[in-house]
């Protein structure tokens, strides 16, 4: 498929591609007499406001990933895969509520550099070399893929081109302007996100409708579709083993979300950035409140593309064109791609902006975050302990580069996968529970010791990888086989943290380890501000799973 764009398409976009580059250069030039330093570069001068630092993490979190993945997951499975985006706004709340007055006292760069000062430099540097690895081999590689697949299938583009095109366009700015620029440059990406993503809903609801409008087009797909806006599996749903039932609300979801919002680098480092506390956490609770319209933009549009192509009436009205690159069950991937197609002349740019604004966004942190776990744990500890502020952001800047070049020669190898965000969620839930785990114990139990942290984080590979290869038949045991991968994150997570408590105890018999982090009431005292903002986001929450159980 090669969507027709007409001049103002095009203007469009390369409005938004010049706006992007030339605010992300010039909030990236040095000051006049100030060279930038560490905390320019990765921390943004410690100087984000709330509202900067909420676009900021919708912006790195909402990717190609969300648009053409979570979308092919609407596509095949319904409303239900919404619970990735609707519990990371409770996950939000908990993590600037308990987390985050942690971090930001003890005044970290790095998520890894927390590692250090609760239990060792080992540890440390254990976690670091996992974080680099699943950023670069997995987070960089899927979304260059995904964003790629959907310039070949909306323009034509070759996979190849598309690939280096999109790793130029995030290596423009925020390579040399680092964190700041790809926060402020945020603020104008998330813009485009939403606004293009409602026009796609807009014009899929309105298409199946016949063009009576957004309400005609919900009752129409509803109607047509039912089973696609049930919350909560039973077990003889298809894609059980996806999202497994309640499972969903009190097992595996957790163990992802959490790990993903409270410990990720390219995440939490807006946090770290922030003016003050109050701010980080006001930041917090805005993007807990767009996390509630993410499936709007994101997973409507997969559902409403599953009745139009299984419409005969809808698919004679669209025409042939409309044939070329259907998405399937096999290839749900390629429902968004396919939406765009039937944007009006001037809206097909700007769902294209949003599209790319979506991809760009999440690339420029993710090798931002790259580069800072890597400078700051693994060059200035091992490499160059006494390295000059200007060495360090250089230093920044080459690594982003080789990330870069490494996730693009990895991402063609990613051809043929299909659901890519199911499988972005399967590999990375081999590592995040044993993280998790970790984090979770260090941060909340003192009795927690370096070595009981370092034991249960390399064990939890083995368990992780045994819950996942033994239904492939080497192993007959009936224990803790053929489970739903999120169902096995759970177990991975509760195991690891018993090998943890059990080491600790035989450890330290039963006294609480010397780096424990005191715990006191006043130290998660928050505003009435994120009180209410963020009671008002639990009962949205209560009832649109009240709305949509099954």
């Amino acid at each position: 498929m090669t969507t027709h764009f007409e001049f103002w398409d095009y203007f469009i976009f390369i409005a938004y591609a010049v706006l992007i580059l030339g605010v992300g250069l010039w909030v990236s030039r040095d000051k006049q007499g100030h060279e930038k330093n560490a905390e320019d570069y990765f921390l943004a001068s410690k100087s984000l406001p709330w509202w900067a630092i909420g676009a900021s993490l919708i912006a790195a979190n909402i990717s190609a990933e969300q648009f053409i993945g979570m979308s092919g997951s609407g596509f095949a499975l319904g409303l239900a895969i919404a619970s990735y985006e609707w519990m990371a706004a409770i996950t939000l709340i908990i993590v600037g509520k308990y987390f985050l007055p942690i971090f930001i006292e003890k005044g970290l760069y790095t998520i890894p550099e927390f590692v250090e000062k609760r239990f060792s430099t080992n540890l440390k540097t254990i976690l670091a070399v996992f974080w680099i690895g699943l950023y670069v081999f997995v987070n960089l590689a899927s979304v260059l893929y995904l964003g790629s697949l959907a310039l070949e299938t909306i323009m034509g583009i070759p996979m190849i081109y598309g690939i280096i095109g999109l790793a130029l366009f995030a290596a423009a700015y925020s390579l040399y302007g680092g964190l700041s620029a790809v926060a402020w440059t945020d603020v104008i990406q998330v813009i485009f996100l939403v606004l293009g993503g409602l026009v796609t809903t807009y014009i899929a609801l309105n298409t199946v409708s016949g063009g009576e409008g957004v309400i005609a087009g919900i009752k129409t797909v509803y109607e047509a579709t039912p089973e696609r806006f049930a919350m909560i599996f039973d077990e003889s749903n298809a894609y059980y083993d996806m999202l497994p039932g309640i499972g969903v609300l009190i097992g595996g979801m957790w163990v992802a979300n959490l790990y993903y919002w409270g410990f990720n680098q390219y995440i939490i480092q807006r946090t770290l950035a922030a003016k003050s506390l109050r701010e980080a956490q006001k930041g917090i609770l805005l993007a807990a409140g767009l996390k509630l319209i993410i499936p709007v933009i994101v997973v409507v549009p997969g559902i409403a593309a599953y009745v139009m192509v299984n419409d005969p009436e809808i698919m004679a009205r669209l025409g042939d064109a409309a044939l070329k690159n259907l998405p399937s069950l096999e290839q749900a991937d390629k429902a968004y791609p396919w939406l765009l197609q039937f944007l009006p002349t001037g809206m097909k740019g700007v769902a294209f902006a949003a599209l790319a604004a979506a991809i760009v966004s999440s690339l420029a942190s993710m090798l931002n975050s790259t580069s800072t776990i890597f400078t700051m744990d693994i060059y200035k500890q091992y490499i160059n302990p006494n390295a000059s502020d200007k060495t360090t952001v250089n230093v920044g800047r080459i690594s982003a580069a080789v990330a870069l070049i490494i996730g693009s020669i990895m991402a063609p190898l990613l051809g043929g996968i299909d659901q890519a965000f199911q499988f972005i969620q399967e590999y990375t839930g081999i590592v995040s529970p044993g993280i998790l785990a970790v984090f979770m114990l260090g941060l909340f139990w003192k009795k927690t010791t370096n070595k009981a942290a370092i034991v249960g984080a390399l064990a939890s590979i083995p368990i992780a990888m045994y819950f996942k290869i033994a239904p492939n038949g080497w192993s007959t045991s009936p224990i803790f086989v053929n489970i739903p991968f999120m169902d096995q994150m759970a177990y991975t997570v509760l195991l690891t943290a018993i090998v943890i408590a059990v080491v600790s105890l035989l450890q330290n018999k039963g006294q609480d380890d010397a780096k424990g982090i005191p715990i006191t009431k006043q130290l998660f005292k928050t505003s009435p501000t994120f009180n209410i903002g963020a009671f008002a986001i639990m009962i949205i929450l209560v009832a649109l799973y009240a709305m949509f159980w099954n």
